[in-house]
């Protein structure tokens, strides 16, 4: 007989008292800081994404201190890591839209990576944002540091690239007439007060309910706008120099693409035919002088007589000085020129571009780049300009800056106080189809109107060429790809803005103020840690 004897008696174990699974008790928290995390940065993006809707060709520039908004509350009280990378989030959502067209004809081996760099560097100043933001009356400290970090973009990488600019998104609504006091700089500086300042309220409102204290930041919010309503009698539109009658001419080009250079003789035939056919519509009228594009003629007059007498022809029909872009080849390298040719006497004076477009006009680190891409071997060699020349063209003192470099402030100013009472920006656009590359460069143009004081008169081979008036209003503007000329009655200006008078000093001084701003935050969050008294607010996500 198997089994137990009867007498045995089971043994029971105790119970033991289970511990809960330290797993299932932190895993909860951690997917809700992961969600958040996740949710944090999709808002960074969709922040971006509206300062790119503010940006033309249209005209929701009041989007721009909403996507401020939702940046400052996503900064708030966050570590400088967390800063960085919502910052950088907030600028791909900002950055590859608007630079969309770098890689219409090339694809996205320039697109991407330029878009990608750009974010980093609107990263860098939220990052140190994202520092100030413990700081009372943060909002103001942050608009600073935004203007220092547009002005590390201005100068960095090779060269800077200046494009994602706020002011160059705002050449409607309430803070256009600020760039006549402080340029772009203020302009910048006062959308995301503003941005900032909203997101602050929202927060107290919502998040602190701290309701009783919302004064400082609904100021903050609205004395920007307030400031520009106030800054419209100092944007001066007399013309205290006189009046000209001018034309610009866009001749057009054949078909749109990289292989422009390849037209260069149809695209000289164009802007010589429309020149002749404007003379004779115009029959008796008078004009004082001719604007034509950037590459109008990239055959160099000076080497090929069939140029020369081709462009002397157009001049003498039209009867009137003509400025236009052309390539002028010297033993050293090739030259973006802008030349005057006077009628019955040829040329006369010489402008030639200072500020080249990086990857195209030149090449920075061409043997590196050239281990990715062969394409980098289409970018040019050209050699740099180094004088702010100003035509002489019967009363008009025209000053010019050729195409990219509108969007450099000191290009653009240095050209202008050379003596100027006009502004012509010849340009060539041709290249990047039927983008919102011309609408955004139409944008550059009217903000400059309105920080110096100028008429501008921007001529581009295929679109859009416009005649703008000092106070940023556009008179006159052609489509894209259809040969046109403008011709109108326009001030000539020689009084200086308080923009030009002041100089960088704005620029500077904010950048310092934020600056300092950052060094106090930094001391007083050290101190904090080395007391053992770290913020109680501290976002333990990032």
């Amino acid at each position: 007989m198997s089994g137990p004897p009867p007498y045995a008696e089971r043994v029971v174990a105790p119970a033991v008292p289970q511990e809960p699974d330290v797993a299932s008790r932190t895993e909860a928290p951690a997917r809700r800081g992961r969600l958040t995390v996740a949710l944090r940065s999709l808002a960074a993006l969709a922040a971006g994404a509206l300062v790119f809707l503010s940006v033309p060709p249209r005209p929701t520039w009041w989007l721009a201190p909403v996507g401020f908004a939702v940046l400052a509350l996503l900064l708030h009280d966050r570590r400088a890591r967390a800063g960085f990378g919502y910052g950088t989030l907030f600028g791909l959502g900002f950055m590859v839209p608007l630079l969309a067209w770098t890689g219409v004809f090339v694809g996205p081996i320039a697109w991407l990576p330029l878009s990608a760099l750009e974010a980093a560097l609107v990263g860098a100043p939220c990052a140190a944002i994202a520092v100030v933001t413990r700081l009372r009356g943060w909002y103001l400290w942050a608009a600073l540091l935004w203007v220092a970090g547009e002005t590390l973009r201005a100068y960095v990488p090779f060269g800077g690239f200046p494009w994602g600019k706020l002011a160059f998104g705002q050449p409607e609504g309430l803070y256009l007439p600020l760039a006549a006091l402080g340029g772009t700089p203020l302009i910048a500086f006062a959308v995301t007060l503003t941005g900032f300042g909203l997101g602050e309220l929202v927060r107290r409102v919502l998040i602190t309910r701290a309701p009783r204290a919302l004064v400082i930041p609904v100021l903050a919010a609205v004395l920007p706008l307030a400031a520009g309503v106030a800054a419209i009698p100092a944007v001066g539109t007399d013309a205290d120099a006189g009046e000209v009658t001018v034309a610009a001419i866009q001749g057009n080009v054949p078909r749109a693409g990289l292989d422009f250079n390849a037209q260069r003789r149809a695209v000289l035939d164009n802007h010589v035919k429309r020149t002749e056919q404007l003379a004779a519509e115009l029959g008796d009228t008078k004009l004082d002088l001719v604007i034509w594009p950037e590459n109008a003629s990239d055959i160099d007059p000076f080497r090929n007589r069939d140029a020369a007498e081709a462009i002397a022809r157009a001049v003498k029909a039209i009867d009137a000085p003509v400025a236009f872009g052309a390539v002028v080849v010297r033993p050293d390298g090739p030259r973006n020129s802008v030349i005057l040719w006077e009628p019955g006497v040829g040329p006369v004076d010489e402008y030639v571009k200072r500020q080249l477009q990086p990857f195209g006009e030149t090449m920075p680190m061409r043997d590196f780049f050239r281990l990715f891409s062969a394409t980098v071997d289409r970018a040019g060699t050209f050699v740099p300009g180094d004088e702010a020349t100003v035509f002489e063209m019967g009363k008009a003192r025209v000053a010019l800056v050729t195409c990219y470099e509108v969007a450099f402030d000191g290009v653009v100013r240095e050209s202008v106080l050379n003596g100027s009472n006009l502004l012509a920006v010849p340009t060539n656009n041709a290249t990047f189809g039927h983008t919102e590359m011309t609408y955004q460069q139409l944008a550059m143009d009217r903000i400059r109107a309105v920080e110096h004081g100028r008429t501008v008169v921007v001529a581009a081979t295929s679109g859009v060429s416009a005649i703008i008036l000092p106070d940023g209003t556009v008179t006159q503007r052609t489509g894209l790809f259809t040969p046109a000329a403008l011709v109108e009655r326009v001030p000539l200006r020689s009084a200086t803005t308080m923009a030009d008078r002041l100089g960088v000093w704005p620029e500077w001084t904010m950048v310092f103020a934020g600056l300092a701003a950052l060094v106090i935050a930094l001391v007083r969050g050290r101190r904090s840690r080395s007391a053992g008294d770290m913020p109680a607010t501290a976002d333990t996500h990032g």
